[in-house]
C-alpha cells in the first residue's frame, strides 16, 4: 500500500493502491472523510488538476501518482469545458454589451456630450481626491477602465469568473491608454493585476501560474508607486489609518500558492505566514463591533472603520462620524452637478458635439447677460468665450439670437400641447392672440376654448363688416392684424432662414435636436455598471470579507507542514 498525503477541505494521510487505485476511487475515499459531494472536490498534484480524460480506467500509478505525493483537495470548479457554441455565443454578446455600455459611459463623461441619460462619475485617488486628467484620451480610457473594473468585481462576486477576467482583461488594456504618470496616482491598476490572478485561483486555472506570478511582480511594485515604500504616502493620504491590509492578504496569499505550485516552499511559507498574521490583525471582537453599532452606525460601517483606526473605538467613531459629513456633502455636489447637467441638455451641444461650458456660462451669467442668451452664444461659439462675448455685444447678432430662443421656446411649447401657432392661425384666430394662448399654457382644448372666448363679438355698427370678420374668425386664412403681426412673422422668418443657413453650414444641434440625434444606447447594461459605480468610494476596494481568503491560506499551510513532515 503507497501513502498519499492530502491537504485542503481534509487534510491527512491516505494509504491506497497505485497499480489498482483510479481517480474516481480516490476522490470519491476524498470525499467521505471531508463530507463533501464527490463532485465537487477538484484534487491536484504537482501543480495539475488530476484528470482522467474520459478513461475510468486508468490508475492513480498511469497518472503518474507516486508513494508520498502531496494531493491538495479543493472545493469549487476547474475552468468550464465543453461548453456550447449557444452558451459561448450568448457569453460573447454579453461581453461585447458590457464594453459598449463601458465606452458610451466614459465617452459621454471624457467629451462633454449628452445623452438621454446622464452620471456624475469621477476617479479618485487614495485620499478620495479627484484626479485631474491632461487629455480627453486619458480621462476617457482611466474612466473606461474603472467603469469596466467595477463591472468585473460585481461579476466575481456572482461567481463570474471566466466572464470576470475577460472584462478585468479590457479594463487593463483602457488604462495602459492613459499616460503612466497619472496612474502612479491610483492604485486601480496594480488592483486589478491582483484580481485577475484571484479570479485564475477560483477557477484553479493552474495553466496561468507563469502568467500569474508575472501579474503579482508587477501588483507590488505598482501598489509601491502608488501607496509608497513602507506605505508611507498611503499613511500620509488616510491620516495615518491603515485601509489596504486586506487588500495585502489577498496578495500575499496569492503569492504563496504561485510559490508553492513553483516549488519554493520557502517564499511560500513566508508569504502565507505574513498574511495570516494580518488576517488575524483585521479580526474584531464581537463587543468592540456590537459598542461602535450601538452608537447608531451600520454593521458594515463599523467594521470598515476598526480595520482602518487598528479597532480603537474613538477614533472609529471620529471617522464614522466625518465619513457621514463628506457622504450628505458629496450628495448635495452631486445634486448639484445633475442640475448642472439638465441645464446644459437643456441648451443643447456645440457644432463639435460639446455640451455648453458651465463655467463661461456662469461668467457671462455675472456681467449681466440672460443664461438662455449666453448658453446659445457659447453654444454657437464652440464654448469660446471671447468670440461668444463679441456676439453677444453686436446688436443684429444678438437680436437675432433672442428670436431664436424665443422661436425654440414656442415650439417646446406647441410639441408639449399637440398644436401649433400656425394650425391655430388656419383655424382662422390672429397669430398674435394665438401666441398669446399657447404661451399662457394648457392642452389643445384649452387653448382653443381660451382664444374662442376671447373672440370680441361683432359691433352692430360695422354689420358690413360681419361677413369678413366671420370669415377671419373661424376659417380665413388671413389674419386680420397683419399689419401688427406681420412684422413678427417677417422677423420669425428671417431667424429660421438664418438658423438653417447656420445649421447647414455649421452643423449645430440645438436641444431639441440633440436627442433625435442620439445614437440607441444600451440603457440596460449602462444602468447597471452606472449604479454598481455609485455603491463603491475610494476606500470600497479594501472591504473585502477575507472568508475564501483564510480557507486557503490554511490548505496551503497544511500541505507545507505535510511536506515538511515527509522531508
Amino acid at each position: 500500500m503507497a501513502k498519499l498525503k492530502v491537504a485542503g477541505t481534509w487534510g491527512g494521510l491516505i494509504e491506497v493502491e497505485l497499480e489498482n487505485w483510479t481517480l474516481h476511487m480516490l476522490r470519491d475515499e476524498v470525499a467521505k472523510r471531508s463530507g463533501l459531494d464527490p463532485g465537487s472536490i477538484k484534487l491536484i498534484c504537482a501543480g495539475k488538476i488530476l484528470k482522467d480524460d474520459g478513461d475510468a480506467t486508468l490508475t492513480l500509478a498511469q497518472l503518474g501518482i507516486k508513494e508520498n505525493s502531496k494531493i491538495l483537495s479543493t472545493r469549487g470548479a476547474a475552468p468550464e469545458e465543453g461548453k456550447s457554441i449557444v452558451d459561448e455565443e450568448e457569453r460573447s454578446r454579453r461581453l461585447s454589451r458590457v464594453k459598449a455600455a463601458a465606452t458610451a459611459l466614459s465617452k459621454r463623461h471624457a467629451d462633454g456630450s449628452l445623452p438621454i441619460e446622464d452620471y456624475n462619475i469621477e476617479l479618485e485617488d487614495q485620499g478620495g481626491h479627484k484626479v485631474q486628467f491632461g487629455t480627453e484620451t486619458d480621462q476617457s480610457a482611466a474612466m473606461m477602465g474603472l467603469l469596466l473594473h467595477t463591472k468585473a468585481k460585481s461579476l466575481i462576486e456572482m461567481e463570474m469568473y471566466s466572464d470576470a477576467v475577460e472584462v478585468l482583461a479590457m479594463a487593463e488594456e483602457s488604462f495602459l491608454l492613459c499616460d503612466p504618470k497619472i496612474l502612479e496616482f491610483v492604485d486601480n491598476l496594480p488592483m486589478m493585476e491582483i484580481d485577475i490572478v484571484w479570479c485564475y485561483f477560483l477557477l484553479r486555472d493552474i495553466k496561468c501560474l507563469s502568467d500569474a506570478g508575472v501579474r503579482l511582480e508587477r501588483a507590488r511594485k505598482g501598489l509601491e508607486r502608488a501607496h509608497g515604500k513602507d506605505l508611507s504616502r498611503l499613511r500620509l493620504l488616510q491620516a495615518g489609518q491603515s485601509p489596504e491590509m486586506a487588500l495585502y492578504v489577498r496578495l500575499e496569499l496569492l503569492e504563496g500558492v504561485v510559490a508553492y505550485h513553483t516549488g519554493q516552499c520557502d517564499k511560500a511559507l513566508n508569504a502565507l505566514k505574513s498574511a495570516h498574521a494580518k488576517f488575524l490583525q483585521l479580526q474584531i471582537p464581537d463587543e468592540t463591533l456590537s459598542l461602535v453599532m450601538g452608537m447608531g452606525f451600520q454593521e458594515k460601517d463599523a467594521k470598515r472603520a476598526l480595520r482602518l483606526n487598528n479597532q480603537d473605538i474613538a477614533s472609529s467613531v471620529d471617522f464614522l462620524i466625518e465619513e457621514r459629513a463628506k457622504r450628505a456633502q458629496k450628495r448635495e455636489e452631486d445634486l448639484q452637478r445633475q442640475k448642472e447637467i439638465n441645464e446644459q441638455k437643456r441648451y443643447g451641444v456645440t457644432p463639435m458635439k460639446k455640451a455648453v461650458d458651465m463655467q463661461m456660462l456662469n461668467r457671462l451669467n455675472s456681467i449681466g447677460y440672460a443664461r438662455d442668451l449666453a448658453a446659445e452664444s457659447l453654444r454657437r461659439n464652440e464654448n469660446d468665450f471671447q468670440q461668444a462675448l463679441d456676439t453677444l455685444t453686436n446688436p443684429k447678432v444678438n437680436s437675432s439670437i433672442q428670436a431664436y430662443i424665443e422661436s425654440r421656446k414656442r415650439k417646446r411649447q406647441e410639441q408639449l400641447v399637440g398644436i401649433s401657432v400656425d394650425e391655430l392661425v388656419t383655424m382662422g384666430f390672429e397669430r398674435g392672440r394665438a401666441t398669446s394662448a399657447l404661451q399662457a399654457g394648457g392642452n389643445r382644448e384649452d387653448i382653443i376654448q381660451r382664444l374662442l372666448q376671447s373672440v370680441p363679438e361683432a359691433n352692430p355698427a360695422s354689420s358690413a363688416n360681419d361677413g369678413v370678420a366671420e370669415s377671419s374668425a373661424f376659417g380665413g386664412r388671413e389674419s386680420t392684424s397683419n399689419e401688427v403681426d406681420g412684422g413678427v412673422a417677417e422677423q420669425d422668418s428671417e431667424m429660421r432662414d438664418e438658423t438653417s443657413d447656420e445649421t447647414a453650414n455649421r452643423g449645430s444641434t440645438s436641444g431639441d435636436d440633440c436627442e433625435e440625434e442620439e445614437q440607441e444606447r444600451d440603457s440596460e447594461i449602462e444602468d447597471d455598471i452606472a449604479n454598481e459605480i455609485a455603491r463603491v468610494d475610494s476606500l470600497s476596494a479594501y472591504d473585502i470579507n477575507l472568508v475564501l481568503e483564510i480557507e486557503a491560506i490554511n490548505e496551503y499551510l497544511a500541505m507545507l507542514d505535510a511536506s515538511q513532515e515527509s522531508g
